[in-house]
């Protein structure tokens, strides 16, 4: 053995070693932060509705948007159904699920909903508290995406004033049929939107992409590739992102429309 072998025999263990010593101490910090991840867990943002929770929770409807776009690349039916997901987020606040609706505007025979006449009396048939109407005004799927939404809120003024008098909430109203007119006998809607909101929410603008980081907020894991960038990667997330953002600034106006006890409600929110 010549002497150069004779040194890399004695040698390589040691380079071995070393290199095995400084690839543990890469890995190490790497895997206890992905350890501190996961034990730091954020809650996201939490919208609370206006109206006195230990009465019951409110029920809504959401009438099928409307398409305003120009545009058929999308199914309207989804977007209405990420709406109706979007009000179930609300504390104090529960929705008809969207085939329910469907069925109840097709035994009235209403293909679509246009004046508050249809819309009060498509609210005494399904026994709810108040019905979302809107349309979809704008919608593009590419990165950075845009999607504009118009949305309505028509009230019962009892119930959404934080009262339901004697008469609360009853769970069988979300599995009873949508003709059922003895579910829960129900005052009449008004007829103007006690809510009104508007947006074209194009992820080219900043402040779209400061309330979109807010909303991702606790809803990703800050660590993966895109982090919150997901949600103007995908149309689908970020159409969950807009039907929020638009029920949260409907709640934001009955906040406003009930003063003092929406103030009351949001300091003392019944989980």
């Amino acid at each position: 053995m010549t002497s150069v072998q004779t040194i890399l025999a004695r040698t390589l263990p040691l380079w071995c070693a070393f290199v095995a010593l400084a690839a543990a101490l890469v890995i190490l910090p790497g895997c206890d932060s992905f350890s501190r991840h996961d034990k730091e867990l954020t809650q996201p943002r939490i919208t609370v509705a206006p109206y006195d929770a230990s009465l019951g929770d409110v029920l809504w409807a959401v009438i099928p948007l409307t398409n305003e776009t120009g545009t058929e690349v999308f199914d309207p039916l989804v977007v209405s159904d990420k709406l109706v997901a979007a009000v179930e987020e609300v504390v104090g606040v529960r929705a008809v699920p969207l085939n329910r609706t469907l069925e109840a505007m097709r035994s009235l025979g209403f293909k679509g909903v246009r004046d508050p006449g249809q819309v009060r009396q498509l609210a005494a048939v399904m026994g709810v508290d108040g019905i979302i109407v809107g349309t979809i005004t704008a919608y593009d799927p590419y990165d950075p995406p845009t999607i504009g939404l118009s949305l309505a809120l028509y009230a019962r003024s009892d119930a959404m004033r934080g009262s339901h008098g004697p008469d609360q909430i009853d769970p069988r109203t979300l599995t009873a049929s949508p003709v059922d007119t003895q579910a829960r006998p129900t005052a009449r809607l008004g007829d103007r939107p006690t809510a009104v909101v508007s947006a074209n929410l194009d992820a080219k603008d900043h402040s779209v992409l400061a309330a979109l980081r807010d909303y991702a907020q606790g809803r990703h894991d800050p660590i993966s590739a895109l982090g919150w960038r997901r949600y103007t990667a995908s149309m689908d997330l970020y159409t969950q992102f807009a039907t929020q953002h638009l029920v949260a600034a409907l709640i934001q106006q009955e906040q406003q429309r009930l003063g003092p006890l929406a103030v009351e409600i949001e300091k003392n929110p019944t989980p």
